[in-house]
């Protein structure tokens, strides 16, 4: 089992930064990959970022050049940094790990966290 709590979020203006923080805890070690989603009101869920256990990293074309995902191995954290916010950023952002354990696939998912971006 992995628990992951997020928090970061908040209400800011068009232009400004955030960074979201991604806690896990319990088997961190199945932990493969971790990535960030966000679900704006009416739409369907969608992946913004993720980051695999070798630190290769990948994005959704709407957030490349101004996100990024880290990860802190020794924190077992990852960090979403939102750079040039933009109103269409507003939603519920996820924390998502995916574990493998024995070959055996498991996902987890964060209770979520809200930014809202006004312009």
């Amino acid at each position: 089992q992995v628990q992951l709590v997020e928090s970061g979020g908040g209400l800011v203006q068009a232009g400004v930064s955030l960074r979201l923080s991604c806690a896990a805890s319990g088997s961190v070690f199945s932990i493969n990959v971790m990535r960030w989603y966000r679900q704006a009101p009416g739409k369907q869920r969608e992946l913004v970022a993720g980051i695999t256990s070798g630190g290769t990293t990948n994005y959704a074309d709407s957030v490349k050049g101004r996100f990024t995902i880290s990860r802190d191995n020794a924190k077992n954290t990852v960090y979403l940094q939102m750079n040039s916010l933009k109103a269409e950023d507003t939603a519920v952002y996820y924390c998502n790990a995916l574990t493998v354990v024995n070959s055996k696939y498991g996902g987890y998912w964060g209770q979520g966290t809200q930014v809202t971006v006004s312009s």
